[in-house]
């Protein structure tokens, strides 16, 4: 015969939510900042397509008109696909690290290492005259990011045991 699991009286607690430090909610806004300065990036590049086909030209002087506008098609292709995808990735970073999500930590640092690659790689590849500019000041939003999201008044955010969160 079965026997009814015994229950107290009392309804359970849901834990209450920890309100993360000062500098998580800092690096989450820089987060947000991150995905404004890729989707400016996204717009100037689309902006500045005039800019984009001198840069190509002065580079490969040779191109003929189709080449031109293939190469142009590709840079602009590549700019909206990898801003989209920049924008996409900051928010979740922004929204995984406000949450506390110890995971969402070293994501950030390993997407701020592709970050720094990419960006040492765009000074090499022909693009619109303002988009190293952004690039930069993308990259530095993260940094400051990482720095917050790292330093000593942020740790034990990260490290609540996950009945807590």
């Amino acid at each position: 015969m079965y026997e009814p699991y015994p229950t107290s009286s009392q309804p359970a607690q849901e834990p209450q939510p920890i309100e993360p430090p000062r500098s998580v909610r800092t690096a989450v806004k820089l987060m947000y900042a991150g995905a404004a300065g890729s989707a400016l990036s996204m717009i100037i590049t689309l902006l500045t397509i005039g800019s984009l086909k001198s840069a190509i030209l002065s580079r490969h002087p040779d191109y003929t008109a189709a080449q031109l506008h293939s190469a142009q098609g590709v840079g602009i292709g590549s700019a909206v696909i990898g801003g989209l995808i920049a924008i996409g990735l900051w928010l979740w970073m922004a929204w995984a690290n406000g949450r506390g999500r110890g995971w969402a930590r070293i994501v950030s640092a390993v997407f701020f290492g592709i970050n720094t690659l990419d960006l040492i790689i765009s000074f090499a590849v022909v693009h619109a005259a303002a988009a190293p500019i952004i690039g930069v000041v993308v990259w530095l939003i993260g940094l400051g990011a990482i720095v917050l999201i790292f330093n000593k008044e942020s740790g034990p955010f990260y490290q609540r045991q996950p009945a807590q969160r």
